[in-house]
């Protein structure tokens, strides 16, 4: 019988790196109003509800009780990685371009899949070792005409890398803080927990009246977003649940290309809101090496000899 639990890990992974890569280009029409901490607030919020409402549906929201001391205290860990990482995300927006944002965040898978192998012991193949050399190789080829900005300023821009930064280092303490609680609770099950841990940690900073001086354009941005969260990061969970961490790390390193193309055309159909992406030869060639790594982890396996 053939195993789908891999088919459906990359599909869900794929999903959640399409969701991933639309996501900044509409927070950085909402942040045109809305301050980071209540349009994450937001989010939380509507995230919690909808998928509290399926659990309760499916009658299978999580028992509280069989949560250990040890269990609060991950718990409590993830949630306010999660919330660092969308409040840092959200503020690097102020200060750089969404495509600029989307290459520094995939630090974070990166973290991501090293971190997982040492705590979680997942062997790390020659292949996979290759991708991430690729991968980082790619995102620095990427990066090239902003790396000498960023080392000789002391700008908003350095600012915006700072805080963009920070977001994946907070994103990689929360994703291995899930991936240990899948050990008691199914994935929807983490998510409804950390959403509405993080809502009651944001509350007393947002402001949710701020909705009131939005235009049509900015409360659609904000309503995608809130949809975003709930399927971008279901679609992530589920895949970390069916998947090696280290593999769904490599697939959504993906996320900027769909930024980039997504940009490419939001600056089309809308050009007095989205600017087009500027790159030069070498950073075209960075986004194919970031590919190339990616797939490298995700299936070098199969073309790569392992070393017994």
């Amino acid at each position: 019988m053939i195993n789908r639990g891999p088919m459906i890990g990359f599909f869900l992974a794929i999903t959640t790196a399409v969701f991933w890569g639309a996501l900044p280009i509409a927070m950085k029409q909402a942040v045109e109003v809305m301050d980071p901490f209540t349009i994450v607030w937001y989010r939380f919020i509507t995230a919690a509800l909808g998928l509290g409402l399926f659990l309760a549906w499916r009658k299978q929201l999580p028992t509280i009780s069989n949560l250990g001391r040890m269990s609060w205290v991950v718990l409590v860990i993830a949630s306010v990685g999660l919330a660092g990482n969308f409040v840092l995300y959200n503020s690097s927006l102020k200060y750089l371009n969404p495509p600029v944002v989307q290459v520094i965040i995939q630090l974070a898978p990166v973290m991501l899949l090293v971190s997982s192998a040492w705590i979680f012991k997942e062997k790390l193949g020659r292949h996979q070792i290759i991708g991430v050399i690729a991968l980082i190789s790619g995102l620095i080829l990427f990066f090239n005409e902003r790396l000498i900005e960023l080392f000789t300023s002391f700008s908003g821009y350095t600012l915006g890398v700072s805080l963009a930064v920070a977001a994946a280092l907070v994103w990689v303490v929360y994703g291995l803080a899930q991936k240990w609680l899948l050990r008691q609770f199914s994935s929807a099950q983490i998510l409804l927990m950390i959403y509405i841990i993080c809502a009651v940690i944001l509350t007393p900073m947002a402001q949710p009246q701020q909705i009131l001086t939005m235009d049509n354009r900015q409360l659609g941005m904000l309503l995608f977003c809130c949809v975003n969260t709930l399927v971008g990061y279901g679609a992530f969970a589920e895949a970390m649940a069916r998947w090696q961490a280290s593999q769904v790390s490599a697939v959504i390193t993906l996320t900027p290309l769909f930024t980039i193309l997504f940009v490419d055309l939001a600056s089309l159909a809308w050009p007095q809101y989205v600017a087009t992406v500027s790159l030069n030869i070498w950073g075209y060639l960075g986004a194919m090496v970031v590919v190339s790594g990616a797939v490298c982890c995700a299936i070098g396996h199969k073309f790569i000899r392992q070393s017994k």
